[in-house]
């Protein structure tokens, strides 16, 4: 774990390998996976303007490197170097973007539709090609983790999983998922709108 919700925030840091999850939590131990972050990624950067506690939980999927800035040493860097802030405010005009997205899909995509984007997600940061036309995603994915990034039960992830294993259109190995056809789970993401 990088840092929890609430945490003293110090500074922020440039993900330079490895792959960090960003969710946060309920009282009640329910888990919703905002983001993965891939190379290249900011991540707390929001430490470093208003000081305030973490807001969501970091955690390394897998090993990381990571460079840190205290918020000390960025308002220098600001003061010497004014065209960062350009670069800040991209990145937090892209994460504000990414959360208005997942909060339209919450709101109108279908679970069948949530769940087709957590897969493709995880492809995209987790997959490789494997066979032509199929991605398979390396790592051990839970239905939890498939739920907490599509915002919905369990049990719903179950349900649609086991519906796309029986047409093909997903399989799963003893360790890993794979996606047999990514344009058909594509479709799925842009069709099923409630």
């Amino acid at each position: 774990m990088l840092f929890q919700a609430g945490d003293v925030a110090e500074g922020c840091y440039r993900l330079e390998e490895g792959l960090l999850k960003v969710c946060i939590g309920s009282s009640q131990g329910d888990e919703r996976i905002l983001t993965i972050l891939g190379p290249g990624s900011i991540v707390g950067e929001l430490a470093i303007i208003d000081g305030l506690p973490r807001s969501a939980t970091v955690v390394a999927i897998r090993d990381c490197k990571l460079s840190f800035i205290s918020r000390e040493a960025f308002a220098s860097c600001i003061r010497d170097y004014p065209e960062i802030n350009g670069y800040l405010i991209s990145t937090l005009a892209s994460r504000l973007r990414e959360a208005d997205e997942e909060l339209a899909a919450a709101s109108f995509l279908t679970v069948k539709a949530r769940v087709a984007r957590a897969l493709l997600e995880l492809a995209e940061h987790l997959g490789r090609e494997t066979e032509p036309g199929r991605i398979t995603i390396f790592h051990k994915i839970r239905q939890n983790d498939i739920a907490a990034m599509a915002g919905v039960a369990r049990e719903n992830v179950s349900r649609t999983l086991t519906e796309w294993k029986r047409h093909g259109l997903i399989g799963q190995s003893s360790s890993y998922y794979y996606i047999n056809d990514k344009n058909r789970l594509l479709r799925e993401t842009e069709e099923n709108h409630t």
